[in-house]
């Protein structure tokens, strides 16, 4: 029987963890309502006849380089997977493996907003004929998490360093603060690399465990994110007409606060939240031209993918259960 002690504790921790999921659940809603109202607004008096017209005048150019932009992003999102791989000690799986399980489960699970459920369960029936348990799966899905955190909070510190006045729009605080900011994120990076350099460091308890990354190993993790963050933005900017004026830092900037800001909103695809940070962050007088940029940029990024990675993994998952069929038989 469990002690009097024991159960106090265990009610306690309950009580925490219930604590900050609601306080997620809070600051996600917070998020979605602030950012639909602005969406609203952003749209009003917006000539949809006209945001068609510049979607049609994109350079059939731009639209291939966007494109192949697009395609070197969700390539590198295969070494999340395959890097993680490694870490935990399963660099045996194939990297084909490790490219299904990425590109199936990232564009699925951000389509949803569901990301870490989405993301565990598809990760799980695509590694699991490969030895790979739940366990292993939740390690992975961390490092991949943190993998991607890393990559985006030093790009948005070195861009809103280089270009503090990018994001006023969206946090209203001067260029000064936003350099302070951006000042702070990169300590707490190199802060995280020094203190993981020895790689003796991990969170967690028994097989629950994760062990963190080396410093090493930290630098090629951030390097993997700037390359999927970096051409993804790139991959809106150059759907961007001339007559905008944007310059591409303050493109960078404003596209990885979207980008984080979709996340926490849980919404899917950041639907709503990422939209209204990119028209607020960028717009201007032309809210039609970039209206067309997004909705663009949405397709080749969010849409195709999505409905791709649904294709490849249902016809994977049609494929086992032929291959069982047959074989239960002769089993």
């Amino acid at each position: 029987m469990e002690s009097p002690l024991r159960a106090s504790n265990r009610l306690k921790a309950i009580g925490a963890a219930l604590g900050w999921k609601s306080l997620g659940v809070i600051v996600s809603l917070a998020i979605a309502t602030i950012a639909f109202v602005s969406l609203s607004h952003a749209l009003k008096g917006v000539d949809f006849a006209e945001v068609l017209s510049a979607m049609r005048m994109t350079q059939p150019a731009c639209m291939a380089l966007s494109l192949g932009l697009v395609a070197i992003s969700y390539a590198s999102l295969t070494l999340y997977d395959r890097l993680a791989l490694v870490l935990i000690g399963r660099g045996d799986i194939p990297f084909r493996i490790a490219a299904l399980a990425s590109f199936t489960s990232y564009p699925i699970a951000h389509g949803t907003g569901a990301v870490l459920l989405v993301s565990s369960a598809v990760r799980y029936r695509i590694y699991a004929p490969h030895g790979i348990g739940v366990a292993d799966v939740a390690r992975i899905c961390f490092l991949t998490g943190l993998t991607f955190w890393l990559g985006n909070l030093t790009a948005l510190g070195l861009s809103v360093l280089y270009e503090p006045d990018a994001i006023s729009r969206i946090d209203h605080l001067s260029s000064i603060a936003n350099s302070a900011i951006a000042i702070a994120i990169l300590i707490a990076i190199v802060f995280y690399v020094g203190w993981t350099w020895n790689g003796r460091r991990q969170i967690g308890r028994r097989k629950w465990s994760v062990p963190l990354p080396n410093g090493r190993n930290v630098f090629l993790q951030i390097g993997i994110g700037l390359v999927d963050l970096g051409t993804a933005a790139l991959a809106m900017y150059v759907l961007m007409p001339a007559g905008l004026d944007i310059g591409i830092a303050r493109v960078v900037v404003v596209f990885i606060v979207a980008t984080l800001l979709g996340f926490a909103s849980h919404a899917p695809a950041g639907i709503g939240v990422f939209d209204a940070t990119i028209l607020i962050g960028l717009g201007g007088q032309h809210t039609e031209a970039l209206l067309a940029t997004l909705l663009l940029f949405r397709l080749f990024y969010h849409l195709t993918p999505f409905v791709l990675s649904l294709l490849l993994f249902g016809a994977v998952e049609a494929y086992r259960n032929a291959v069982h069929r047959r074989l239960s038989p002769a089993a």
